[in-house]
């Protein structure tokens, strides 16, 4: 009570076929397709580039007042 059967979800797809037909149904489908594959390119070239650049420029590009400027050394452990 209350749910969808997917005896429900049949008819309903049905009803769309005979409004849209069955052309237009497959060219919505492979539209929607490639814009989620552009929609993943687009994040994962994105990711790429923020990877490729400098530390410092990728804290410049936030544009935050709120940057602390550091310098890293590294400390060498003595044997005794």
């Amino acid at each position: 009570m209350g749910g969808i059967s997917i005896w429900q979800l049949l008819i309903v797809l049905a009803i769309v076929l005979l409004i849209f037909g069955t052309k237009k149904f497959r060219n919505m489908g492979s539209d929607l397709g490639s814009a989620v594959k552009g929609f993943k390119k687009a994040m994962s070239d994105g990711e790429e580039a923020a990877d490729k650049k400098p530390v410092d420029q990728r804290i410049d590009s936030k544009k935050n007042d709120n940057v602390i400027d550091v310098e890293v050394t590294k400390n060498e452990e003595v044997k005794k």
